[in-house]
């Protein structure tokens, strides 16, 4: 077999481990190849499975068994990412393999000649031939990464909490639909002074396009688990923070604490610390007014925007109707069922769905920043936050250089057509939005298809 197709058949390998990465599993992926098709497929799944069988090399080959007919894999090849341990280098060769090729090596277990070579056992009565090295570089970079992630997400279980906050337990995140991915935490940032801020990081580093999900009031990251695979499945990387006080990032006790300038100040280290390039931003409500100030400070960093149903407070025009019934709102009743809102503005939710959002507020004291990012927009020229959003607003109208695309959800009554119609004329060369008649405030929540078009879009 060529280079070419080993490194093909390893790439399909690289998906399947990919795969194993999202659920929580050690990123091992393996196929099996029968006459140049790949008819088994696999990933780690023993944690999940509750079962120390279930290595991504062992589940391949049931795959491609039951595939044939028959446990004999005769003339087969399997290509897995990490270097096959005993036990599966010796249902290798029970199944008559013709052929492994694998990754990385695995120094501690591996059983192809890193710890112990089966394969050359010559009182065994079959051989099967093993090739290793194959896409090593980038095989390895996937477990290094994840094993990083690992070490630095036990540092952030053990950051100490500040006494002026709260952090949501763990366990109010256990289980939660549609939403595999690890966590990440930073708390090092010089304007979180010890706050423990969460974000998901998903996808090669090397990627063409970085998407950077930034969330609104009431919600938090869990709002693009419906966008997130099909950015991962065009092959690009995909960040979404939770901005302090929500989602699993720590909140502070008090109202008072959260003020735009500080979550702007936030975000920009943020950025800077991940250095992340080739952003396309994605931005709905809050995520909108703190993120499209981003960009003008480093539009280097920047290669396009998709923006959802939010604003520039600017204080030099007043604040929608809709947006000021949202706000009274609030104050009248600010322990309001962050669920009961979006079941009420998305039939199409599961209840498992709508209480995932009240998973980050436990109680009336995790519940500062809802209560405070309402009365936190910009409503008038001297507000906090209106100057850098003039300023934003210039760099939109006259300096940005990359791609733009909207989305509008047409039954938003708070920040629906006419504001971002308004929005439209502000970003040049925005063309005309895309609209999506069913969808309410929350746009993401009808994300497949904003993202599938996105998708086209920016990699056209």
């Amino acid at each position: 077999m060529s280079t070419g197709q080993d490194a093909s058949f390893m790439q399909a390998a690289l998906e399947q481990a990919r795969l194993a990465q999202a659920a929580g599993e050690v990123p091992v992926g393996a196929v099996v190849v029968h006459q140049g098709r790949v008819i088994g497929r696999g990933f780690n799944r023993p944690v999940a499975a509750h079962d120390p069988s279930a290595h991504a090399e062992i589940l391949a080959m049931r795959e491609a068994a039951a595939a044939l007919g028959n446990y004999r894999l005769d003339g087969c090849e399997l290509f897995v990412t990490l270097e096959p341990c005993a036990m599966c280098s010796g249902a290798m060769l029970h199944a008559r393999l013709a052929r492994v090729a694998f990754g990385a090596a695995d120094p501690k277990t591996g059983a192809a000649g890193s710890v112990l070579d089966l394969f050359a056992e010559r009182r065994l009565n079959h051989r099967t031939q093993v090739q290793g090295g194959v896409l090593a570089a980038e095989c390895a970079r996937l477990l290094s990464d994840f094993f990083l992630r690992r070490r630095q997400e036990s540092r952030m279980n053990n950051q100490p909490l500040r006494d002026d906050a709260l952090r949501t337990p763990d366990e109010r995140f256990a289980g939660l639909p549609d939403y595999p991915w690890a966590p990440n935490y930073v708390s090092d940032l010089p304007s979180l002074a010890g706050l423990r801020m969460h974000y998901l990081d998903e996808g090669p580093r090397e990627a063409p396009f970085t998407w950077l999900c930034l969330h609104g009031n009431p919600s938090w990251s869990y709002l693009y688990r419906r966008m997130i695979p099909v950015f991962l499945a065009a092959g690009d990387r995909v960040v979404a923070p939770d901005l302090i006080g929500f989602g699993r990032s720590d909140k502070p006790k008090k109202d008072g604490f959260h003020g735009f300038a500080w979550h702007r100040r936030v975000l920009l280290e943020f950025v800077e610390r991940l250095d992340l390039d080739r952003i396309v931003l994605v931005v709905q409500d809050w995520g909108g007014l703190l993120g499209l100030t981003l960009p003008m400070e480093a539009p280097a960093r920047y290669r396009g925007l998709l923006v959802m149903n939010t604003l520039l407070a600017t204080g030099d025009a007043p604040l929608s109707p809709g947006f000021v019934a949202w706000r009274e709102m609030c104050a009248k009743n600010p322990e309001f069922g962050v669920g009961r809102l979006f079941a009420r503005g998305n039939p199409h939710m599961t209840a498992q769905e709508c209480a995932a959002y009240d998973a980050p507020f436990p109680d009336r004291g995790h519940r500062a920043a809802l209560r405070a990012f309402p009365a936190m927009v910009p409503e008038r020229p001297d507000s906090e936050g209106a100057e850098v959003s003039r300023r934003a607003r210039t760099f939109w109208r006259n300096e940005w250089q990359g791609r733009s695309l909207m989305a509008i959800g047409v039954q938003d009554p708070v920040l629906g057509v006419p504001v971002m119609q308004a929005l439209r004329q502000e970003i040049r060369g925005c063309p005309e939005p895309m609209r999506v008649e069913q969808g309410g405030h929350f746009v993401p929540e009808h994300g497949d298809a904003v993202a599938r078009q996105a998708v086209g879009y920016f990699h056209a």
